[in-house]
């Protein structure tokens, strides 16, 4: 039976075992796991069985052309892909310390702060910290938490649902998301904005370009049709992609809908106008998401303080 005391874990488990697991994982295989770690074969399944006993369950089921991980193995495969992350994160960080660099920071991000906040947060970090290395990622905030959970991110500009196991998760809000309607420059309907107020029931009718079914913006936005007791718009094209919105609102008559900070910037390059209609359409709050049980590395310390003093000056008092 497995010892409850965790140091019974700690004092006996060891790094080959980890790397073991992971191998297996990759290879189904514990004669190429051997291979890939340059161990016998016979020397593996040492490992494995040591580890087995130690936890008092089986890992693997062993199948006629490989090996196949148990519910057990499951979970301890991905503890160990976890540890073995840090480990290499922790000497990435130490080569990095030495050779005079900050160290490295993946950041993942939803599109709005990717237009204002995160540029320029990373250029004020690269001005102090030139030797720091970053990667980003933009995506949903699902696939987002998701690539978190499995270390391939230390930072997320994100939010969180319901969904999301908060006691794993550190949320730091940052601001909300207003919704914008734009279309091309030149469209009829800003010269009739300005001569008269346009409201939204003079525009359901129009063809729009919205987030594809069961997005959050999406829903927010034919919600906001049925609180102003109308139909939502029927004639629609779905697409997220920012690329396509842009180039099909500039040969068109189409009205879009985007978050403001998206509106905002493509506006400031005259790709868009944003069409002056109330839009009681908000998204709820994004902020910096990170790991509860993970300190967080030098260089994303510095990512994460730049993120707050340049939302400050963004987003004022919810920063």
């Amino acid at each position: 039976m497995l010892d409850s005391n965790p140091w019974y874990v700690r004092t006996r488990l060891k790094t080959r075992q980890l790397l073991l697991l992971v191998a297996l994982d990759e290879e189904g295989n514990i004669h190429r796991a051997a291979d890939a770690l340059s161990m016998s074969q016979p020397a593996a399944s040492k490992l494995l069985r040591e580890l087995e006993e130690m936890l008092d369950a089986p890992l693997f089921e062993r199948m006629p052309r490989g090996m196949r991980a148990t519910l057990y193995g499951e979970v301890m495969i991905r503890h160990a892909r976890s540890v073995v992350g840090s480990l290499d994160q922790a000497r990435e960080e130490v080569l990095a310390l030495k050779s005079g660099q900050l160290g490295r920071v993946a950041v993942g991000t939803i599109t709005s702060p990717a237009v204002s906040l995160l540029p320029a947060a990373i250029a004020q970090v690269k001005t102090t910290h030139p030797g720091l290395s970053v990667s980003v990622e933009i995506d949903s905030s699902n696939v987002l938490l998701e690539s978190l959970a499995q270390d391939k991110l230390d930072v997320v500009l994100g939010r969180l649902s319901a969904e999301h196991d908060k006691l794993q998760l550190r949320y730091e809000p940052l601001a909300g998301e207003p919704v914008c309607a734009v279309v091309r420059p030149g469209h009829p309907m800003l010269a009739d904005a300005t001569t008269r107020s346009i409201a939204l029931a003079d525009i359901a009718r129009d063809t729009w370009v919205v987030p594809p079914v069961g997005s959050v913006l999406r829903h927010r936005f034919e919600l906001m049709f049925q609180r102003a007791s109308l139909a939502p718009p029927s004639n629609v094209v779905e697409t997220p992609a920012l690329l396509f919105i842009t180039r099909v609102l500039e040969q068109s008559d189409m009205i879009a809908v985007l978050t403001e900070d998206v509106a905002r910037y493509y506006a400031a390059h005259g790709m868009v106008a944003i069409l002056p209609v109330p839009m009681d359409c908000q998204m709820d709050d994004f902020g910096i998401i990170t790991r509860t049980g993970q300190l967080l590395s030098p260089a994303s310390t510095q990512v994460v303080r730049a993120l707050k003093e340049v939302a400050g000056t963004l987003y004022g008092a919810l920063a």
